[in-house]
């Protein structure tokens, strides 16, 4: 199907280009005769930097394997080798990891469902070695919330208490927390929403009636039915700007499975993620010559998705790691910009008003006893008004 979503991608790097003609040729002769007009001024080492960064190394070595390997440096051969070795074990453990949670909470009477991980790579890609993952994503029910804390606590796990909260705004305001096991060093975020808020989404128990099971543990392990998991990874990839191709990547394999796609569009309408789920199908046609049918018009609708899908390309331009703090000043101030531009209307009111509910800088700005944390709701504006005077003052004394 012809379309006109022609993206301006000129400013990527010349490597990342290289990158994706590798995963899109399926044909070896094809792919060997492409690579030899490419190969004269590569810079390998920002190649495999880039291979690194995108998590896409497991994809690219079953291709790379079958060309002239005269081709490519040895050395960039081994590094993705053993990169794809370690991640092979790494979804083994997992996979094991993750089968013994599930028992655990089975046995506790506590719902579960995997968002990622090992499940991804059998669903998505048909092996769990083909995708790469740095932990384990679980989704629950927020009134078990205790009872999980307890259990992972109990068997060795640690939180990490990162999360200030007052008047309980975590609930809304957060969607996961983390915990770590030490000796088995893996690390498990335990979600109660797809996404932080504010912002309507499925509740658990709607998410959890559409569930499947996987097919790679002996032990029953649920996870999202495709259109939910669809609203939940474009949701996130656009949410991290689609700084690493995997998530793209990810889209690519979901929408060639059979996908309902009017109970999609209406479940992307219902929640408010209907330019978010056209900028991730403009993206993925764009970037990876996927084709667009018929009934996937029915989400790219108007020229937004397309604005939105043009917007990300700032990230592929650049290396961006939006987890490692402090993000780069020009990075963190366009993508402030950025997400705002995700958001429908009626998130941008929610998320204005957002400003008005208290936050944990109030309370440390002028503690009160939390029987009186109520009164931060006529004095936040007088809280934030005194922080923005201090902070200029002291910005003053520096110069």
């Amino acid at each position: 199907m012809e379309d006109n979503f022609s993206l301006e991608v000129k400013h990527i790097p010349k490597e990342l280009k290289f990158i994706l003609e590798i995963i899109k040729k399926e044909d070896v002769k094809e792919l060997q005769s492409y690579l030899k007009e490419w190969l004269k001024d590569i810079d390998w080492n920002l190649f495999l930097e880039l291979t690194i960064h995108h998590r896409v190394y497991p994809l690219l070595l079953g291709k790379l394997k079958m060309i002239d390997q005269s081709l490519i440096p040895a050395n960039v051969m081994k590094s993705i080798t053993n990169l794809y070795k370690l991640n092979t074990l790494q979804m083994l453990h997992f996979s094991c990891e993750m089968e013994q949670v599930c028992k655990m909470f089975d046995k506790h009477q506590i719902r579960l469902l995997v968002l990622k991980g090992p499940v991804l790579g059998e669903d998505l890609y048909g092996d769990i070695s083909r995708r790469t993952s740095g932990d384990l994503d679980f989704l629950i029910s927020i009134k078990d919330m205790d009872k999980v804390n307890e259990l992972l606590l109990k068997n060795g796990y640690k939180k990490d208490d990162y999360i200030k909260t007052v008047l309980n705004d975590w609930r809304w305001r957060h969607h996961h927390v983390t915990y770590y096991h030490t000796q088995k060093k893996i690390k498990l975020e335990i979600h109660w929403r797809l996404n932080p808020g504010p912002g309507l989404e499925p509740t658990f128990n709607e998410l959890w009636a559409r569930r499947r099971i996987s097919s790679i543990t002996s032990f029953p392990v649920y996870y999202l039915g495709r259109e939910d998991l669809f609203l939940f990874l474009v949701s996130h990839g656009a949410r991290h700007g689609w700084s690493r191709l995997r998530w793209l990547i990810d889209i690519d394999k979901l929408v060639k499975q059979r996908i309902d796609w009017i109970k999609l569009a209406r479940l992307l309408t219902k929640y408010q993620f209907n330019y978010v789920g056209g900028q991730a199908l403009v993206l993925a046609s764009q970037i990876l010559s996927m084709s667009i049918t018929k009934e996937m018009t029915t989400i790219i609708k108007g020229n937004h998705p397309k604005r939105l899908a043009q917007g990300a390309i700032f990230y592929l331009e650049r290396m961006v790691n939006l987890h490692n703090e402090p993000v780069p000043d020009e990075i963190a101030k366009y993508h402030k910009r950025y997400l705002f531009l995700l958001m429908s209307n009626k998130q941008k009111v929610l998320f204005i008003m957002s400003f008005l509910y208290p936050y944990p800088e109030d309370a440390e700005t002028l503690p009160l006893p939390k029987l009186l944390h109520f009164l931060y709701f006529p004095l936040r504006p007088f809280l934030w008004a005194w922080r923005k005077t201090m902070k200029h003052a002291l910005l003053q004394g520096e110069r």
